[in-house]
């Protein structure tokens, strides 16, 4: 992978120089300590690459550190901070994996998120991550007041040669997700992925059908869904977080995926997103090739979010 798979490019490059240039100036200022301007300064720059309060909290710990005499070199500096960070973003377990492989047929996935995350394209990206695990793939496109959302889910299923089920624009997004776990259930497939609708987060009517969806499924199938993932755009930073803070108080997530860190000075929101929410960040979306989707490394990202 090259190196602006997880991160953007341009906080990549820019990034630890701006701190070196800030805290570093002078070697031996490690061995006299970082005072509270550069400190604030520090933090300021981690702010501007989106962090939110996961710069406090990394400004204060570096402060702890410095005192105490524990980062005596340039390099130490760098190799705690990439620590730090990837311990910001980590996740107990769960990147890149998928609760579908151990459930009775047909699993349900939901995809959730508003409108403009690529909540579509991702939908088409784990489908074609499934196929590559030999698991047989059903969409539904449940986003039924979209037309344009229906007509790309079924240019993506016909690319991937996987079944899309749909109903009538305006239509019950649950009915669509119903026909589809009964399609699934009778052609012998594995996982039902859901594309659901996306309007904006502030608007209560999206979340009750939302939860609409989530009861038929279990009607269905009680141990359903078995995923129900969050797609967030990783360049709107707080604006991710609120709608993130939305979508959770609605319905059961699962597990996150953040889009659009392929080309963003934005790298930062990850750690906010991760903190914030504390849901677990399943994928990353690093490009609109049905590829691009990765499984959350946190010292990958860490490491490359710092790399000279």
């Amino acid at each position: 992978m090259g190196v602006a798979d997880q991160t953007g490019a341009a906080v990549k490059r820019g990034l630890w120089h701006k701190i070196k240039t800030i805290a570093l100036t002078d070697v031996g200022v490690l061995v006299k300590g970082l005072d509270r301007d550069t400190l604030e300064r520090v933090e300021r720059v981690l702010l501007e690459a989106d962090f939110g309060p996961a710069a406090f909290a990394l400004v204060e710990a570096l402060e702890g550190k410095a005192r105490r005499g524990e980062l005596r070199t340039v390099q130490a500096m760098h190799d705690w901070l990439v620590g730090a960070i990837a311990a910001e973003v980590h996740n107990a377990g769960g990147a890149g994996t998928l609760a579908v492989e151990t459930a009775a047929p047909p699993a349900v996935i939901l995809v959730l998120g508003v409108n403009g995350v690529g909540k579509t394209t991702q939908c088409a990206k784990l489908a074609w991550q499934l196929q590559q695990r030999g698991t047989s793939v059903l969409l539904a496109a449940a986003d039924t007041y979209r037309a344009g959302a229906v007509q790309q889910l079924e240019i993506w299923a016909e690319r991937l040669g996987v079944p899309c089920v749909t109903g009538h624009q305006g239509g019950d997004p649950a009915a669509v997700v119903f026909d589809a776990i009964d399609a699934a259930a009778a052609r012998g497939i594995d996982v039902v992925l859901a594309d659901t609708a996306g309007r904006l987060h502030t608007q209560g009517n999206l979340m009750d059908e939302l939860r609409k969806i989530v009861r038929v499924v279990r009607r269905k199938r009680p141990d359903a869904p078995q995923e129900s993932l969050l797609v967030l755009d990783g360049t709107v930073g707080q604006n991710a977080i609120q709608q993130g803070r939305a979508f959770t108080a609605a319905v059961p997530v699962t597990g996150l995926i953040v889009t659009k860190l392929d080309g963003t000075a934005k790298g930062g929101a990850v750690a906010a997103i991760r903190r914030e929410l504390g849901v677990p960040i399943r994928f990353v979306g690093v490009g609109e090739a049905v590829g691009d989707l990765e499984p959350f490394d946190a010292q990958r990202y860490a490491e490359r979010l710092l790399a000279d």
